[in-house]
């Protein structure tokens, strides 16, 4: 709590003290089964003698014992301020339709407060002490045995635990929403609680008028219908039904001296103690119970289960399916009935466990060929060969050339600086910095000592890159200017470190506490803490954010150590090896491979700002055998070739490999970066963020894969048969992407007719299901995404960590997988689903096409296939494609199309500049075809 504070005196208007009788809420209100109400009357002698409140719940005993169900246990919802039990009522009616379909019974019970809902009013004060003992009496007079599971929410959260604490006979697990327990003591109470409880707006703002109520009303996103409004308004209307709403608001315990602060104290410490399983599922843009109350209450229960629900906020109930979220936690983890006497036993078992292969090896980094991250910096640490360079060091001038001496003495020395101020094994620190050789050495630095990397390139762009650094909560922020401007600006959390020293005042304005040449001098003595084990978690890894908010990856140190071995297995990228990275993360890999690497010249944000004669310098100067792009990266180098030189070209003739990866690579456009590399073979590697190497094609391979191909319209000469097949549609198609790698599994997942993948596992031909991969690289699992993380781990072997991709595809007769598209972009036809690629590849081959995306407009099951294209000729405006454009498209598209429509641009993620969220295209095609204004997508 806040400390040195004086006690305050808080004065609400005398309606706030007004009786009244407990009630049954009025019918009809919006989605609340009147059926499950009920008054249950509690006799109270705490007071030294008996007295009755009448407390008004829902509760769905009785239409369980309808059923003639057993439930399995109850879970105990507790509402917070100012809302009352009508906000569990999809909880409760979403566990009752389980129940009559076969699903686990639980008896949900749903309080309204006493002084709030449709409970009784006694006019009473109830500081929190009170409330929880309340809480106690109520489930004391139902009878209330294990196993009980509480879910809390608000203030609702803070008096759940509290019985939780003073329960642990017939406590079988905790939910929470967002909620809190504990002030930290150098923050503030969040502003819109700091202005109620001010004197002059506490009686007024939430007695006297409905204002605290409206305020909460407005969180919710989307605004919530007017009838729900009106339901949560119907308990409090008038000033003498809303006293408890003030009270409430009157009992947060602001300093040490308040009434309930010993009380939460004792709340916030018990749970400690606590070992049954726990979720939180949290609404990160709560303006009052932010990301901040989060992280304490995982420090509370570190092997809680947290889903964080991107774009949610305080009513994150209203903002998601927050019901079905639970009633999976339930199945997944509660404690059934007939074995509560296991209950702490059961629920260490169920924490999340850090998967360590054995190949990675157990007792330490003895196992095998594997080797820490900084393997090759400690075995070359007297070598003055070229370790890295950077081509456009910060400040310009020319190129930046650093020897494994200087990068490793210089790894030792950021460590140790950063041992010394502070950053510890386990902490999170967000890396600001652009790729170089100030990057590399602060992430060598922090892996070194077991801190955790935080990875969130400028490529989300300003808005994701903030959400992923706050989604994060890193302790430290490393930064160069832009970096800590924007976390200045924009309050990322985490304490301040500048790669670079500025004026003083600068310092304390951007609120920088060391910079990196003081971290050197402090740690020159290179005294260095144990290293991690390859179990530690070693990085938090962002996704591109294409295809939704991007999603923060988590590696242990031992997965990093395999993906750099199954580089060196698959390409012998390693010691001696020249590497060109156009792609960040494989730049950071360099030093971990025991290659010298080398970023050119480029705007990392801007794949396209790449080119041919930027690949050709960086090649020279550290005379690269490997070359790695991305596809944006490779399209405009090879439409800047022609600026190469004579000297250029005698460089690229050097490379003997090159791969690009991270989108599609079209056959042409490899065929023309071989072209610029005669030497070199062409390699385009499948993978994503959550494993980098899963499978594997050469330009070689690509063309025999399409000269054999029986698919129609995924060879050449398929698409202009495909052009005339007007009573069949043509095949999937797709992308060639290969076979796996030496240490990877691949199967598909059969999709069925609602495009959900629910087949087994299987390695058969022709099949097109969800891609599912296994391998000692795969990630450990999504930061705070825990249902995210269940469905990529769904239908995996037992005992095998498995990798549900979220891509499409298919493999052929000679075992080669085909990627489709995404499983979210999925058309579901009322003749059958329709995965993407395959379609648009063969729309893209009309001469006027730039580039094509397909979606699918209207409900599930029926929806109609729309084709979206950019035009070679670029238009510069939305319109219907002109008669001759849509007759091609549609001759070529191998199934029917209810409309083309032409766009200046398609809309790309920004790290690739070549991903294309087709769900909200979709959203976008079926507003313009119900007569939505024609606004570019």
């Amino acid at each position: 709590m806040k400390r040195g504070s004086a006690p305050v005196s808080y004065r609400l208007p005398r309606a706030a003290a007004t009786p009244a009788p407990a009630s049954l809420p009025p019918a009809g209100l919006s989605g609340l089964d009147a059926a499950f109400s009920r008054l249950v009357p509690v006799v109270s002698t705490a007071s030294g003698h008996p007295v009755t409140r009448t407390w008004h719940l829902l509760d769905n005993a009785e239409r369980l014992a309808e059923l003639g169900v057993t439930p399995v246990g109850t879970v105990l919802c507790v509402h917070g301020n100012p809302t009352w039990s009508y906000l569990w009522r999809e909880f409760v009616t979403a566990a009752t339709d389980a129940a009559c379909h076969g699903g686990e019974a639980w008896r949900v019970i749903a309080v309204d407060q006493l002084e709030m809902g449709f409970s009784e009013r006694s006019g009473a004060v109830r500081p929190l002490a009170t409330r929880v003992r309340d809480l106690g009496e109520l489930t004391d007079t139902l009878g209330l045995a294990g196993p009980v599971v509480t879910f809390g929410h608000d203030w609702g959260g803070s008096i759940s635990l509290g019985w939780a604490v003073d329960h642990p006979d017939v406590l079988a697990g905790v939910m929470l929403l967002n909620t809190a327990v504990h002030q930290p003591g150098d923050a503030p109470v969040p502003a819109p609680l700091r202005l109620a409880l001010r004197s002059s707006v506490l009686g007024s703002g939430t007695v006297a008028t409905p204002a605290f109520l409206e305020t909460t009303l407005a969180l919710a996103h989307p605004p919530l219908p007017a009838a729900v409004k009106q339901a949560y308004r119907a308990p409090y209307r008038g000033a003498a039904r809303r006293g408890g709403i003030g009270a409430f608001v009157a009992d947060i315990p602001v300093h040490g001296a308040h009434e309930s602060a010993a009380e939460i104290a004792r709340i916030s410490g018990g749970i400690r103690d606590l070992t049954v399983p726990a979720l939180m599922l949290w609404g990160p843009t709560d303006p009052i119970f932010s990301d901040r109350y989060l992280d304490d209450l995982v420090d509370r229960l570190p092997h809680a289960d947290v889903h964080r629900f991107e774009g949610a906020g305080h009513l994150v109930m209203e903002d998601v399916d927050y019901a079905a979220a639970a009633l999976t936690w339930l199945g997944d983890r509660a404690v059934p009935a007939a074995a509560i006497a296991a209950a702490a036993s059961a629920a260490s078992s169920a924490a999340p466990q850090v998967a360590v292969s054995v190949e990675q090896g157990v007792d330490g980094w003895a196992a095998g060929e594997r080797h820490p991250l900084w393997h090759y910096l400690d075995e070359l640490q007297n070598s003055d060969e070229t370790a890295l360079i950077d081509m456009a060091p910060p400040g310009g001038g020319a190129p930046r050339v650093v020897s494994w001496r200087l990068l490793s003495r210089r790894v030792r020395q950021l460590a140790c600086g950063l041992d010394r101020i502070g950053v510890r094994k386990g902490d999170r620190v967000s890396l600001l910095v652009p790729p170089g050789a100030d990057l590399t050495a602060v992430l060598y630095a922090c892996v070194r000592i077991g801190a955790i990397v935080v990875v969130a390139d400028a490529g989300l762009g300003l808005r994701g890159l903030t959400r992923a650094v706050r989604g994060a909560r890193p302790d430290h922020v490393i930064g160069a200017a832009p970096g800590l401007l924007a976390a200045r600006a924009l309050d990322w959390p985490g304490q301040k470190i500048s790669v670079a020293r500025f004026p003083r005042a600068a310092m304390r304005a951007l609120d920088i506490s060391a910079t990196l040449a003081e971290l050197i001098a402090l740690g020159g003595d290179e005294q260095l803490p144990p290293p991690p084990e390859p179990g530690d978690t070693a990085a938090v890894l962002f996704t591109s954010g294409s295809t939704g908010p991007a999603k923060g990856v988590v590696y242990t140190h031992g997965q990093l150590a395999a993906v750099s071995h199954a580089l060196f297995a698959q390409y012998g990228v390693g010691r001696g090896t020249g590497l060109v990275a156009g792609f960040a993360p494989f730049a950071l890999l360099g030093p971990a491979l025991g290659a010298r690497s080398v970023t050119p010249d480029m705007d990392v944000t801007k794949p396209k700002t790449l080119t041919a004669a930027s690949v050709a310098a960086a090649v020279a100067a550290i005379d690269a055998t490997v070359v790695f792009l991305s596809p944006a990266a490779l399209a405009n180098v090879v439409a800047t070739a022609g600026s190469l030189t004579a000297a250029d070209h005698v460089s690229l003739a050097g490379v003997s490999s090159f791969l690009s990866a991270g989108a599609p690579v079209s056959e042409p456009l490899l065929a023309a970066a071989a072209r610029l590399m005669p030497s070199a073979s062409a390699h385009t590697p499948y993978g994503m963020t959550e494993g980098l190497l899963m499978a594997d094609i050469s330009l070689d391979g690509i063309r025999e894969a399409m000269a054999t191909a029986t698919t129609p319209g995924v060879s050449p000469s398929a698409l202009s048969s495909a052009a005339t097949a007007t009573d069949a549609p043509a095949g999937p198609g797709g992308v060639c992407v290969g076979r796996a790698t030496a240490t990877t599994r691949i199967r598909t997942s059969a999709l069925d007719a609602q495009g959900h993948a629910t087949g087994e596992l299987s390695e058969a031909a022709g099949v097109t299901g969800e891609i599912v991969v296994s391998a000692p690289h795969v990630e450990d699992h999504y930061d705070r995404l825990w249902l995210t993380d269940r469905a990529a781990r769904s239908g995996a072997v037992p005992g095998e960590r498995w990798h549900r991709t979220g891509d499409v595809g298919h493999f052929d007769d000679a075992g080669r997988l085909w990627v489709e598209g995404r499983l979210p972009h999925v058309i579901t036809t009322a003749t059958g689903v329709v995965t993407p690629v395959g379609p648009e590849q063969r729309i893209e081959s009309v001469a006027a096409v730039a580039r094509a995306a397909v979606v699918g407009v209207g409900p599930t099951g029926t929806q109609q296939v729309v084709a979206v294209v950019e035009t070679r000729t670029p238009t510069r405006r939305v319109a219907l494609a002109d008669p001759g454009l849509a007759a091609a498209v549609r001759a070529v598209a191998g199934l029917p199309l209810a409309a083309v429509l032409v766009v200046p641009h398609l809309p790309t993620d920004i790290r690739h500049n070549s991903k294309i969220d087709r769900t909200r295209l979709g959203r976008w095609a079926g507003g313009i075809l119900s007569g939505a204004r024609m606004t570019r997508p």
